[in-house]
C-alpha cells in the first residue's frame, strides 16, 4: 500500500480537483504543484516557497502559541496575526480602567510592548518524510491496536535519530490517515510581546452577527514581537531580549488585489476530515452537529445576558464567548452547507464509483459497509460523548476545574506527596487565571440549564444514577436548577480565596477537603461514569473506524489513480492557493470580492457593541484620509474573497500574492462554505481576508503609529518593482 501512496503522492495530473481545492505540503510543491500554479499567475518559484538551504517564505511563517497562524512583517521580528488570535493577550492585559479590548493598544517603543507568558512562536526548521520507517513490520492483517503499537515503536526509534538543540522539537504526524508520516524539526521562540491592537470596533466589527458571514467589514488583526536572547536563538523572557532577526519577512504590497489575481494562503489549517465515508458525514449532518450547537446556543444566550449588563462581566468573559460563539455559528454554516451541497448523496456516488472499479476478489469489497456498520454502532456514544464534552469541559467552568483536582488527588493516591506536591503546582499555576475570568452565577446558571438538556436528550443509560431525576426528587420535566444552586452554595470552589485556602492545607487534609465539595464528588463522579460507560466503548469502536478509515483512504488511492490526493489537514505547514473571486451562494444572490471603508459606515449603530464606531474613524471617513492605501476608485478596501482552502488554524495566515507579498490577512471563511473541512465545493467556498492595505491604514491614518509601518518593507510589485528576500525596498 506505501508504494501505491507514493506513487499517486508523485502524479502530477489535477484531474477531479479544483484549483483552489488541497492544503499541500511546501515540500512537495515542486513535484505536485508549480506548474500549476505558476499557469495560475503565480511569479515566484517553489525553491522560494519552501527551502531549508536559504531564507524562504517558509520562515516568515509562524505558528503563533499552537492555536493560530502568524507572519513576520519586519526584519526586527513584527508578526501580524489576527485579533482574535491575539484576542486572550488583548483581554489579560485589558481592566476596567484600562480597557485595551474596547480602546485598543499601541506600543510607542520596544520597551512598551508587553509580554505575554506562556505565548510561543514556532517555525518549521525542515520537514523529513519518516514513511517508510514509520511503516516497516505493519501489515495488513494487523488489528488497530496491534498496528499502532508497532507503529509508536518505530517511531520511537526515529526519534532517537534526530540530534536536536535545546530550543527545538521534534514532531511526528501521520498523513493520509495513517498512510505516510512525516517529521518536523522546529524552533520554538518563547518570548512574544503584544505590539499593536485596534479596538474591538475595528478588530471584531460585526462581531458574532457577521462572524463566517459575507460581505464582511472586520480589521480582524493585531501585531506581536518576537524577542530573542542576544544570540538571535530562543531565551525566556528577559528585559535584556532584543528583537528577533528573522531568516526571512514578508514585504507588503502597495497595490492591492483585482479579481481573478492569484493568491496563496501559508500557515497552520487544524484539522480537515475530507477522505470520510457517506456515514460519517450523515452523521455529523443529523447527530453530531444539532447536539452541539444546541448546547452552545443555550450557553451563549446565558453569559450574553449577564455581559450586555455589565462592562467588567464582559471583559472577564470577551475572550471564552467569542470561542465558543466561534464554532457554534460553523457548525450551523456548516451543515447548511453539506445539506445545500448534498454531500451526502455526493459521497454515495463516489462510492457507488470506488466500488464498480473494484476488481473480483478485492480485500476492500467489504470496506464501506464494515464502516457503515461501524458508524452505526457508534453514534448513541458519539452523542453522549458530545454531549458530555460540551458541558463539563467545554461551556461550564467549574467542572473543567473539577478535572484537575481530580488528577491532583489520582497523583495523591497513587504516588503519595511526591505526586500531589507535582500536580498541586500546576493547579496553583491555573487559579488566579480561573478565577479572573470566572463568574459563579453565571457558571451556575449554564451547569442547570445544560444539565437538564443532558438528562432530556440522551438514552437514559447515558445518564448516571446520581443524575436520573427520580433518585433526585425532582419531577419529569423539571429543570437541574435548584440542584445545580444548592451545589455551588455549598462549594467551596465558587471562590478563589477558599479555594486557595483548601490548597494550601497539608495534602491530607487538602485531598480530603476537595473529596468532600459538593461539586467537586458530583464532577468526579460524572467523569468516572463517562470514562467507562461512554468514552471506553467509543474508543474500542473509534479504533476500528481508524484502522479501516485508513484502510479506505488508501484503497480510494489505488482505484483513482489518476487523482491527484491531498493530506487532510493536522496543525502542520500546508500551502493553499487559488484566486481572488466572489461566489453565488442561492438564487439571485451574487457577491463580488471586495469590501469597502463605505460598508463600515453603513453597517454603523451608535451604541451596539457588535457595529458601534469610534470618533476617529467617523472623522477619517468624513475627511476621505484614506493617505496612500486607496485603490484605484479613491475607496479604501477593506475584506476580500479568495478561493484558498483554509480551515481552522488558518487563522492569521498570511495572503500572498503572485510575487511572494503580503497582500492580506486571512480571518474566515463564508458561512456557505464553512463545510469544506468535509467536503469542498468549488462555486461557494471561499476564505475571507482583511486587505492589507486596510491594515496599514488603521495602524498609520487610524492609530498614527507610523513608526511600526517604517520598519516594514513596502513594495508595488504591479508596477514592477518586486521583492522576494525582503531586501529590495520599492517606494510607497
Amino acid at each position: 500500500m506505501r508504494g501505491f501512496v507514493v506513487l499517486i503522492m508523485l502524479i502530477i495530473s489535477s484531474s477531479g480537483l479544483f484549483a483552489g481545492e488541497g492544503m499541500w505540503l511546501p515540500q512537495l510543491l515542486r513535484l505536485l504543484n508549480e506548474k500549476e500554479m505558476k499557469s495560475m499567475g503565480m511569479k515566484i518559484s517553489a525553491e522560494d516557497i519552501y527551502s531549508i538551504n536559504k531564507g524562504s517564505l517558509k520562515d516568515a511563517i509562524v505558528h503563533f502559541g499552537g492555536f493560530c497562524t502568524s507572519e513576520v512583517i519586519s526584519s526586527n521580528g513584527l508578526l501580524l496575526t489576527n485579533h482574535h488570535c491575539g484576542y486572550d493577550a488583548i483581554q489579560s492585559h485589558s481592566t476596567v480602567e484600562n480597557n485595551l479590548i474596547r480602546n485598543g493598544f499601541w506600543a510607542g517603543s520596544y520597551r512598551e510592548e508587553l509580554s505575554n507568558p506562556g505565548l510561543t512562536a514556532t517555525f518549521i526548521d525542515r520537514i523529513d518524510d519518516v514513511t517508510t520507517r514509520a511503516l516497516t513490520g505493519v501489515t495488513a492483517v494487523m488489528s488497530a491496536s496491534e498496528r499502532q503499537s508497532a507503529i509508536d515503536k518505530n517511531l520511537a526509534e526515529v526519534r532517537k535519530e534526530y540530534r536536536l538543540e535545546s530550543y527545538q522539537e521534534l514532531i511526528i504526524r501521520p498523513f493520509f490517515d495513517g498512510n505516510q508520516y512525516f517529521a518536523f524539526v522546529t524552533t520554538v521562540y518563547r518570548d512574544v510581546r503584544l505590539v499593536g491592537a485596534p479596538p474591538e470596533s475595528i478588530g471584531k466589527f460585526g462581531a458574532d452577527t457577521d462572524n463566517w458571514v459575507w460581505p464582511r467589514h472586520t480589521g480582524d488583526f493585531s501585531l506581536f514581537r518576537i524577542y530573542a536572547g542576544k544570540d538571535n536563538k530562543p531565551a525566556d523572557y528577559s528585559p535584556d531580549n532584543v528583537p528577533y532577526k528573522p531568516k526571512h519577512h514578508l514585504p507588503v504590497s502597495m497595490d492591492g488585489i483585482s479579481e481573478g489575481d492569484f493568491t496563496m494562503v501559508f500557515g497552520f489549517p487544524g484539522r480537515t476530515t475530507q477522505y470520510l465515508p457517506a456515514s460519517a458525514v450523515r452523521q455529523v449532518v443529523n447527530t453530531l452537529n444539532p447536539a452541539r450547537i444546541s448546547v452552545r446556543d443555550a450557553a451563549l444566550k446565558i453569559t450574553d445576558q449577564y455581559m450586555r449588563k455589565d462592562e467588567a462581566t464582559k471583559i472577564k468573559y470577551a475572550a471564552k464567548y467569542a470561542s465558543i460563539a466561534n464554532y457554534w455559528k460553523k457548525w450551523i454554516g456548516e451543515s447548511q452547507g453539506l445539506k445545500q451541497s448534498d454531500a451526502v448523496n455526493k459521497k454515495l456516488e463516489y462510492e457507488a464509483a470506488f466500488t464498480k472499479r473494484l476488481p473480483s476478489g478485492s480485500p476492500y469489497a467489504g470496506l464501506l459497509p464494515e464502516l457503515d456498520r461501524l458508524y452505526s454502532a457508534i453514534e448513541p456514544y458519539a452523542l453522549a460523548r458530545e454531549y458530555y464534552t460540551e458541558i463539563a469541559l467545554r461551556n461550564v467552568d467549574l467542572p473543567s476545574l473539577m478535572g484537575g483536582l481530580k488528577r491532583m488527588i489520582s497523583a495523591y493516591e497513587k504516588n503519595g506527596e511526591a505526586g500531589y506536591k507535582e500536580q498541586l503546582a500546576r493547579v496553583q499555576n491555573f487559579i488566579p487565571e480561573f478565577y479572573k475570568d470566572f463568574d459563579s452565577n453565571i457558571d451556575q446558571e449554564k451547569l442547570g440549564t445544560l444539565l437538564t438538556m443532558y438528562a432530556d436528550k440522551l438514552d437514559k443509560k447515558f445518564v448516571p444514577d446520581f443524575l436520573q431525576r427520580e433518585n433526585l426528587g425532582i419531577a419529569e420535566g423539571e429543570s437541574y436548577d435548584k440542584m445545580v444552586a444548592d451545589l455551588y452554595t455549598l462549594s467551596s470552589f465558587t471562590s478563589e480565596k477558599e479555594a486557595t485556602g483548601i490548597l494550601s492545607l497539608s495534602p491530607e487534609k487538602a485531598v480530603q477537603a476537595i473529596k468532600s465539595d459538593p461539586v467537586y464528588a458530583m464532577s468526579s463522579a460524572w467523569a468516572d461514569f463517562y470514562a467507562n460507560q461512554i468514552s471506553a466503548p467509543y474508543n474500542e469502536i473509534k479504533k476500528e473506524i481508524d484502522l479501516k478509515q485508513a484502510i479506505y483512504t488508501g484503497a480510494q488511492m489505488e482505484v483513482f489513480k489518476e487523482k491527484r490526493f491531498y493530506p487532510d489537514a493536522n496543525s502542520t505547514l500546508r500551502v493553499t492557493y487559488g484566486q481572488v473571486n466572489g461566489y453565488k451562494p442561492r438564487d439571485a444572490v451574487a457577491y463580488s470580492p471586495v469590501t469597502y471603508l463605505d460598508g463600515i459606515i453603513q453597517k454603523y449603530v451608535p451604541g451596539d457593541y457588535e457595529f458601534d464606531l469610534q470618533p476617529r474613524m467617523l472623522e477619517l471617513y468624513k475627511n476621505k484620509d484614506y493617505g496612500p492605501y486607496a485603490d484605484k476608485t479613491g475607496k479604501l478596501p477593506v475584506c476580500f474573497l479568495g478561493s484558498n482552502h483554509t480551515t481552522g488554524g488558518n487563522s492569521g495566515s498570511p495572503a500572498i500574492d503572485a510575487h511572494g507579498n503580503l497582500i492580506g490577512l486571512n480571518f474566515d471563511r463564508v458561512w456557505e462554505g464553512t463545510m469544506s473541512d468535509i467536503y469542498y465545493d468549488k462555486d461557494i467556498c471561499r476564505n475571507i481576508m482583511v486587505d492589507a492595505r486596510y491594515i496599514l491604514w488603521v495602524i498609520d491614518k487610524y492609530a498614527g503609529a507610523k513608526h511600526l509601518i517604517k520598519e516594514m518593507t513596502l513594495v508595488h510589485p504591479k508596477k514592477g518593482k518586486t521583492s522576494k528576500t525582503g531586501k529590495s525596498k520599492a517606494k510607497s
